[in-house]
């Protein structure tokens, strides 16, 4: 909203607001905004959150032993910490003409709201058991099909349905119509995979600030026509914008990581994980990084492969790759304390961001 105020220039006395026309201070703006916001509201959110739910999470009965006794009584949906600040200033800086920001706002809302009631059934229920996963995951897909489906008729003709290849120079596999699965595929397939991973205090906010900060610089460069060109990377017109909305992905998850960080004071549960991972799906289906996302979020997609593999080993053979899936609860099992997974996934994380911002000169 405060975007508009840059068309108020034309006196010496508000010249100030032609700031609020730039991208990059807009940006840097929403993550001061969002993490201001996320320190007003956020204490007073985890005191109703802890009232209302009593017992606070169910804690898995198959889970480490030590959660038992550690986590106990910790609230969940503290999706919500993130959830208000982020949306708050993605929509006081951007330009909310923006189609793609309201396609990106559509899939956090709709996410967070599907994950909330997920959360409240565990909750109310006293059971580590939400939703029943063939209604999530088609909800989930039915809401990132309809965001692919309204990102295909924004975009160009000749860009539209097609998917980018990394390290090659404009390189555009035509999908045509099939698009729809691929990108719901993606952005499902993302926010379940930041789901697996949030498990242990603030194992999953920070590689989410991470891909957000990466993407942020990423969504940038494409929406820029000229520095599009340079880099040899498919021009999203308008996309640009896309990077405040990012940038108050930081700014709340700055916000939320003060109170998660161990021993958490609240876990994000599903109405936290599923938008986060959902929001950086559907930024990379609009912008044609699917496949780089896939790089940048590594780690995410790790800790899947974990829980596909342990399920189908212990389905045909009745053993068990690793001593427990996810993967991070594997390296509990094997003595790894809770700070030493964290830290060492977090410079993963960096890592293969770093990987993923090479794709765009490596061509």
């Amino acid at each position: 909203m405060l975007y508009y105020l840059s068309l108020l220039t034309h006196t010496d006395q508000l010249a100030f607001f032609r700031l609020f026309k730039y991208l990059t201070f807009r940006s840097g703006a929403a993550v001061v905004t969002a993490l201001f916001i996320a320190f007003l509201i956020n204490p007073m959110l985890i005191r109703w959150l802890k009232v209302r739910q009593g017992k606070g999470q169910p804690i898995r009965s198959d889970g480490p032993a030590r959660h038992i006794l550690e986590k106990a009584g910790t609230p969940t949906m503290g999706g919500l910490l993130i959830l208000l600040p982020w949306v708050l200033s993605t929509i006081l800086w951007a330009n909310i003409s923006n189609r793609y920001v309201w396609i990106a706002l559509l899939v956090t809302v709709a996410y967070g709201l599907l994950g909330f009631i997920d959360d409240y059934y565990k909750v109310t229920k006293r059971s580590s058991d939400g939703l029943s996963g063939r209604s999530r995951l088609l909800i989930e897909f039915a809401v990132a099909a309809l965001a692919t489906w309204l990102v295909m008729g924004f975009q160009a003709p000749d860009l539209s349905g097609m998917l980018a290849v990394p390290f090659i120079k404009t390189a555009l596999i035509p999908l045509g119509v099939f698009f729809l699965v691929v990108g719901g595929f993606v952005i499902a397939g993302a926010a379940n995979a930041v789901n697996f991973t949030d498990g242990l205090d603030g194992l999953a906010i920070v590689p989410v600030m991470i891909a957000a900060a990466t993407f942020t610089l990423i969504v940038y460069l494409a929406g820029n026509e000229k520095f599009a060109a340079y880099l040899q990377i498919p021009y999203i017109e308008y996309s640009g914008e896309l990077a405040v909305f990012l940038a108050a992905l930081v700014g709340a998850g700055l916000g939320f990581l003060w109170y998660n960080a161990p021993p958490a004071a609240i876990f994000m549960g599903d109405t936290g994980s599923l938008p986060l991972g959902g929001a950086l799906g559907v930024v990379a289906v609009a912008i044609k990084h699917e496949i780089v996302l896939a790089l940048v979020g590594g780690l995410f997609v790790v800790e899947t492969v974990s829980v596909i593999v342990q399920v189908i080993s212990f389905k045909l053979t009745g053993k068990r790759v690793f001593r427990m899936a996810p993967i991070h609860h594997h390296y509990e099992q094997l003595g790894w304390t809770e700070p030493t997974i964290v830290i060492r996934f977090w410079i993963v994380a960096v890592v293969l961001a770093l990987l993923g911002l090479a794709t765009l000169k490596l061509r």
